[in-house]
């Protein structure tokens, strides 16, 4: 399960109704355990200069810089956020393709610039396909 508090879920949906009707993303930053506690989320600039209707890129740069923001603040990076902008919350299979296994990847549906219904996912380790990951608001 992955636990988000309400002001942090509404940043991400905030980002991408700013951002559509392309894609945003960002990183999930907070504590691991028998359930994972996002207490941070970073916008990440979307670096695709194509297709971004469709994709978003976390750049090898961006990835080391969220990475080391959290090892500042003394958190994991859990994973990614993005949306997807007149699709479904569930991921496509470019996402599985360029997914890590164990990262949370939480994908908010975006429809005429408003957020709307909000899923976690997290790929199985032998990055076959994704599994549904509870997603639960709240402190």
């Amino acid at each position: 399960m992955i636990r988000i508090a309400p002001d942090l879920l509404g940043a991400i949906h905030a980002h991408a109704g700013a951002t559509y009707p392309e894609e945003c993303c960002g990183a999930l930053l907070g504590r691991a355990g028998d359930e994972r506690i996002v207490t941070a989320v970073v916008p990440i600039d979307n670096a695709r200069e194509d297709e971004r209707r469709r994709r978003f890129l976390v750049t090898p740069d961006d990835y080391r810089r969220v990475e080391g923001e959290a090892a500042r603040r003394g958190l994991d990076l859990l994973g990614f956020y993005h949306s997807h902008p007149d699709h479904p919350a569930r991921p496509s299979e470019y996402d599985r393709e360029h997914a890590l296994p164990w990262h949370s990847y939480v994908i908010v549906a975006v429809a005429a610039g408003r957020a709307g219904d909000t899923t976690s996912w997290v790929l199985s380790d032998d990055r076959a396909h994704f599994e549904a990951e509870a997603l639960a608001t709240g402190g």
